[in-house]
């Protein structure tokens, strides 16, 4: 039976695995960094070893992306050096590693959905951090290891893009949102059930790289448009452009990812974004 050590487990990823464990014949140790921090290897390394850990769920990340700009040293500690440290760890204990990476890997630029061969290009530092830790662990290159880039995560857990809209939907009147932004959301449980579901059928001689987020393609416009409609919210939508809602750190423009790898390697079904967000918006008691 597996022994799995998650680590950032009050995060959206980390909370959905949480919340699914009942549901699953493994024994989990749900870590935060109060219990266990990941940027001390010889930490990492007592834990493996005190509870005979055999796989490593990495859900932890700096993902405050704007503030990731000044933030440098502590965005580059948790998203390349802890992710370095757990490859490590894993390699020299022969243990599974699945990493969850982001779409700001790359710059957004594309005009058809992201392979995962395609070329990195990260626009900030949030991007390039976490493209840093992929290229640690490839170089480590655990066995029976992947990565899996995500976008757009959302969850009943944590603060989102869907629970900030339901908040502000019922504040105002009238929300500006960006519509020159393209990809697809992610419900973090669909993507946590798939780690679980996956789990025991990754097999890997090199560290694998694969893409997941929800079906479909959309801009932050059209989502806030169906989280407004969804929820039943009487608040206006107003496209605008990005550069009328400037941030610190640059956003790819497109960021939609392929996912026939993921889907064709393990037989799995990917929900649509809509037919997720429906049972996001029902746990969070908006769905009316």
């Amino acid at each position: 039976m597996p022994n799995i050590l998650v680590t950032g487990s009050n995060g959206q990823v980390g909370s959905e695995l949480q919340s699914l464990s009942p549901a699953y014949e493994y024994n989990f140790y749900f870590t935060d960094k109060e219990l266990l921090d990941i940027t001390n290897k010889e930490a990492v390394n007592e834990f493996v070893k005190a509870n005979s850990i055999n796989t490593i769920i990495n859900a932890a990340a700096y993902t405050a992306v704007d503030k990731a700009e000044d933030d440098r040293e502590n965005a580059d500690k948790v998203n390349h050096l802890a992710t370095k440290y757990l490859a490590e760890v894993a390699k020299e204990n022969s243990i599974k590693l699945i990493h969850i990476s982001t779409d700001y890997v790359f710059d957004g630029k594309n005009y058809r959905p992201y392979v995962e061969e395609d070329k990195t290009n990260p626009n900030g530092v949030y991007g390039a951090t976490k493209l840093a830790g992929e290229q640690a662990m490839q170089e480590i290159n655990p066995k029976n290891s992947i990565i899996i880039r995500t976008s757009w995560v959302y969850s009943s857990f944590g603060a989102n893009f869907v629970k900030t809209m339901l908040r502000l939907g019922k504040e105002r009147d009238s929300l500006g949102v960006i519509f020159d932004q393209v990809g697809t959301p992610t419900y973090a449980r669909d993507l946590a059930k798939t780690i679980l579901d996956i789990l025991p059928n990754i097999n890997t001689s090199k560290v694998a790289i694969y893409h997941y987020s929800n079906e479909g393609v959309l801009s932050w416009y059209d989502f806030a448009k169906e989280i407004m409609r969804m929820a039943k919210i009487e608040c206006t939508i107003n496209p605008i452009e990005t550069k009328e809602y400037p941030t610190p750190a640059t956003r790819p423009h497109y960021s939609l990812l392929n996912k026939a790898k993921i889907k064709n390697d393990f037989n799995i079904t990917i929900p649509y974004w809509k037919d997720s967000l429906d049972k996001c918006l029902k746990i969070l008691g908006e769905r009316k």
